[in-house]
């Protein structure tokens, strides 16, 4: 690669990111993710314990810009009750009334079965694809030099507690909701050791392969062998950036993640007598209940 000033250079990159989002196979993982999925769901563990002493609720935000490869893996890994991603909206504009429909009606599931509190993980990537309506005045947010709403200056998790407080004092319910962010401390922790051997086949991978004489690719280590994939081959035409892999709702991963979900689910159409029970817990009708929440049951 020869620069504005006439040097060559030559270059190789190591996929690094915890958001695991790069433009990788799908069983590649990004460095730095293995790392940050178990520091997270340790402390997910950690919260689901006094969730269950203290009987309220976490509402848990996840790193991940724009996907939610990392809520899922924590969320998956500690077994949340729910973990909410942006991914399950395919392309949809996203509204806070829906975020807060999955909520309640997972809490209402839980007191169902006699469990008054849980924890739900949600991707930060939520609030890059949430409605500008439900925002307000977002457009008047700074952003940072990517272009991207600046995280620290909205406060998501008040947002939403303050949505679903008001729509489970309308249900005739009082639930405590503590928030939490898993933020820095999943980028600061020490490597766990698969990332440790990874990072140096990585490494050393690299460094062959420049003195090899290769350039401009990322090292990936697929099926036990190197292979580098040229940059060009990551990068989207349309915007000349690298593109974002986002989590494969149809993968066994997310299915498999899905099944253990505390939440309305296509199948729960199928049960009247379910439905019944869920409105008892409320101050409304079967018949309300259905007219509010039965889309979470349709195959979206």
């Amino acid at each position: 690669m020869q620069t504005e000033m006439g040097f060559n250079f030559r270059s190789v990159h190591v996929p690094k990111t915890i958001d695991n989002d790069l433009p990788l196979p799908d069983d590649v993982s990004t460095f730095g993710y293995e790392t940050a999925r178990e520091v997270g769901a340790r402390l997910v563990m950690n919260l689901k314990r006094d969730a269950g002493t203290m009987h309220h609720w976490f509402l848990v935000q996840s790193m991940g810009r724009q996907s939610g490869h990392l809520a899922l893996g924590i969320g998956y890994g500690a077994l949340a009750s729910v973990t909410i991603i942006p991914e399950e909206w395919s392309g949809r504009e996203i509204r806070l009334h829906e975020i807060v429909d999955i909520l309640v009606t997972s809490m209402l599931l839980r007191l169902l079965d006699g469990k008054p509190y849980g924890v739900v993980v949600l991707a930060e990537g939520i609030l890059e694809h949430l409605s500008r309506h439900d925002l307000g005045t977002l457009d008047h947010v700074a952003r940072d030099e990517h272009g991207h709403i600046r995280m620290s200056d909205i406060n998501f998790l008040d947002i939403l507690k303050d949505a679903a407080d008001i729509e489970l004092e309308a249900l005739g319910l009082k639930i405590k909701m503590v928030k939490y962010v898993l933020g820095y401390e999943l980028r600061c922790a020490p490597p766990c050791v698969y990332d440790i051997e990874y990072t140096r086949n990585l490494g050393g991978a690299a460094v062959n392969f420049l003195l090899a004489g290769g350039s401009d690719a990322i090292i990936t280590l697929q099926n036990g062998q190197i292979v580098p994939i040229p940059y060009a081959h990551m990068i989207d035409p349309a915007t000349g950036k690298t593109e974002v892999r986002m989590v494969n709702l149809q993968g066994v991963r997310y299915q498999s993640a899905y099944q253990f979900m505390t939440r309305l689910k296509p199948e729960h159409a199928s049960q009247p007598d379910l439905v019944e029970k869920l409105a008892a817990l409320t101050q409304i009708s079967t018949t309300e209940f259905m007219k509010r929440y039965g889309y979470l049951m349709e195959n979206r």
